[in-house]
């Protein structure tokens, strides 16, 4: 691979939380609002796996939001990731993940990892001074943790004006305050039964963005964003390009496929879409790639589209395919919601039934038993898990990985494989090396 540096020289600037359920998405997307109508084409990122929150800041500014995942993809991906949104845009608003420093891969370890500023949210609905103390116990909590982390600016969420307002700003006395997002109806991403819609299934209100977004002082954010402390290195050679037709399932069923995956799959191989819901004949290809969705909203239209049908008889004749938690249920024999239980393509021995808790929630470590793919075997891979089922195989099927951390398909396993088919409850990020592997493989 190349080993020449570039400069990255996008300035950003991370946007964290003291806790899950702040409102870092809709901070995040208000930002980018007050950006753009300061003349600037902001770009959004998300750290952490999600695939629903940077579907919302697509939805909102019409632009892909990069994944910044140091366990999915390295900081060697991470950074590069984080530096191919400069072709899209001159700012970078990252929403980070759960509060500022909770978990192993966190927020903070996005943010020391890129070298960026991080504005805090606080929800002030109810203090005003005490919020200010919030924020400098983060900002000095940084001093006791293993990362480089610079808390510069506080955001009030749910801060009324007037009193409300003044009594924060006035007691903030080592943070910048960049303004407010006030408890407006209509700010908060809807909820379904199992998590949340997507951007493009019900977006945010513009309304109350746009009000949202007349309280954030932007030359402040301005000042705040800085270019991240890294050079990065090119991800690819002409040589790279493999020639490689990939057919890629593309509809409600399965729409969870990180935009780095699509531009590396896109830069080192043919793609083609299909719709699967739809019934479209599977294109010409050397492999067929299913990412993950939500198969149980039409499980009853997939039982009966003819491309499972054209899909068991590709795999039948080993043809390459690979499926991803929502595209392993569709590869199994049948899949049980609450209308009852619904044929599958029958390709794997596995049938998988709707839960009404997570059956998996955690970043993954795979370990290849055997030759697949995605790996060869002893090598291992990383990725993440979430999804609401739960997943019985038949007692002799065939597993391709031991967990090394997660919960598999049975809690040790993971990577059901029948003929040249692989199907498998972890979610990929290119970074872990699978998509490449794939290519140069099949």
């Amino acid at each position: 691979m190349p080993t020449e540096s570039v400069p990255s020289d996008l300035p950003g600037v991370v946007i964290a939380g003291t806790s899950s359920g702040v409102g870092k998405t809709i901070a995040t997307i208000a930002v980018c609002r007050a950006l753009e109508r300061a003349g600037k084409t902001p770009v959004a990122a998300k750290a952490g796996p999600d695939f629903i929150d940077p579907s919302h800041h697509a939805a909102a500014l019409g632009r892909p939001s990069r994944t910044l995942d140091p366990w999915l993809s390295g900081e060697r991906g991470l950074r590069q990731a984080y530096a191919r949104g400069a072709d899209e845009g001159d700012v970078c608003v990252v929403e980070g993940m759960m509060g500022l420093y909770d978990s192993d891969v966190s927020t903070a370890a996005v943010a020391s990892a890129l070298g960026l500023p991080v504005i805090l949210i606080v929800d002030a609905s109810g203090g005003m001074e005490s919020v200010a103390a919030t924020g400098l116990g983060f900002q000095r909590y940084a001093a006791h943790v293993d990362h480089d982390v610079d808390v510069v600016g506080l955001l009030a969420s749910r801060a009324h004006s007037g009193r409300h307002e003044c009594g924060i700003r006035n007691a903030i006395a080592e943070l910048r305050y960049v303004g407010r997002i006030p408890p407006l109806d209509g700010l908060e991403v809807p909820e379904r039964h199992i998590g949340l819609h997507a951007g493009d299934e019900a977006p945010i209100d513009d309304d109350p963005l746009d009000a949202a977004a007349r309280n954030i002082e932007t030359e402040r954010v301005l000042d705040i964003a800085r270019p991240p402390a890294f050079d990065t290195t090119p991800s690819l050679r002409a040589a790279d390009e493999t020639g490689v037709r990939v057919a890629i399932a593309a509809d409600d069923a399965f729409r969870f496929m990180y935009p780095s995956t699509r531009d590396r799959l896109a830069d080192r191989a043919v793609i083609e879409q299909f719709s699967p819901v739809a019934g479209d004949a599977v294109p010409e290809c050397d492999a067929v790639y299913l990412p993950g969705g939500y198969p149980e909203r039409h499980a009853a239209t997939l039982a009966a589209s003819p491309t499972l049908d054209e899909l068991g008889e590709l795999a039948a004749e080993d043809v390459p395919v690979f499926g991803e938690c929502g595209g392993m249920m569709v590869l199994g024999e049948s899949l049980v919601t609450e209308d009852g239980e619904h044929e599958m393509a029958g390709i794997l021995p596995v049938e998988t039934r709707m839960t009404d808790a997570p059956g998996g929630l955690d970043h993954v470590g795979i370990r290849a038993t055997r030759d697949t793919l995605v790996a060869p075997a002893g090598e291992t891979r990383r990725g993440h898990e979430f999804h609401y089922s739960s997943a019985t195989a038949e007692s002799d099927a065939r597993y391709a990985f031991e967990m090394v951390r997660g919960a598999g398909i049975d809690g040790a396993n993971d990577g059901l494989v029948e003929y040249r088919t692989l199907g498998t409850y972890t979610h990929f990020h290119p970074g872990s090396g699978v998509f490449d592997y794939l290519l140069e493989t099949v």
